[in-house]
């Protein structure tokens, strides 16, 4: 098992935990590892319904940014890693509950959206800040929470949306505190979970058929643009900026 990454199994729940601190960024290898990990836990025949939850300040802050800023040529291996992660879940045969809390960020957004079912603590916050990274991709998945033009704005300005003020949109199953979070997300598996597990699965892979556009395709459009954004001389300085606490110059 990796390192930042705990797996907890009982009554046919899957929980797994993401604790890599301070801000649960993830670098190249640490998305494939998540994105293995998700995939074969939904393929136990134990596991019925999985919770993605995690530890610290907040849910998850994205890709390692200061990895990218002194090894640019990964930027083809995160994008793999965040590709193969979503996938993971929104693809999986077991319906992925996904609880989060502080900050959800990058790939944060890219994991909530690929979810089934979202419960989130007070405390959360979501946004996409990339182009601020200078970087592409998460719109498909911030699509499926907040409608085109809330996307357009966050993605424009970068800001966070608080939960209290994300609920109105529907996409969140619950808003509770913090400590009520795991357990939230743990009665909602349990009621999927008392379920015929074939009837589920089948349910899931009938409701993924019949959404609008194929959400792997529309990411995978997205990731070109994150490699020709990595080409401007702009990119360089968003990274740097970033890794150096201060505001980028334009």
């Amino acid at each position: 098992m990796s390192t930042f990454l705990d797996v907890m199994i009982q009554d046919h729940i899957a929980e797994i935990i993401i604790d890599k601190p301070p801000v649960n960024a993830l670098d190249s290898t640490e998305w494939f590892a998540l994105a293995n990990t998700i995939t074969q836990t939904g393929q136990r025949d134990d596991v019925r319904v999985i919770i993605i939850r995690a530890q610290g300040r907040g849910f998850c802050a994205g890709v390692d940014i200061k990895e990218l800023d002194q090894y640019p040529e990964r930027i083809i291996e995160v994008n793999a890693g965040n590709y193969a992660t979503f996938k993971a879940i929104h693809l999986n045969p077991v319906p992925v509950i996904v609880a989060v809390h502080g900050f959800v960020l990058g790939g944060g957004i890219g994991m909530t959206g690929a979810a089934d079912i979202v419960v989130a603590s007070r405390c959360a916050s979501f946004a996409l800040p990339e182009v601020d990274r200078g970087a592409m991709g998460g719109g498909a998945h911030l699509q499926r929470l907040f409608p085109v033009q809330k996307v357009r704005y966050m993605f424009f300005t970068g800001e966070a949306v608080a939960a209290e003020e994300a609920v109105q949109y529907g996409f969140l199953e619950a808003v509770v505190e913090r400590d009520e979070l795991p357990e939230t997300a743990r009665a909602i598996a349990a009621k999927i979970a008392a379920k015929s597990p074939d009837m589920i699965k089948i349910a899931k892979e009938a409701l993924t058929g019949i959404e609008d556009g194929n959400l792997e395709q529309k990411y995978r459009w997205e990731q070109g643009f994150t490699l020709e954004a990595y080409t401007r001389p702009d990119s360089a300085e968003t990274r740097r900026a970033f890794v150096d606490k201060r505001d980028a110059k334009f």
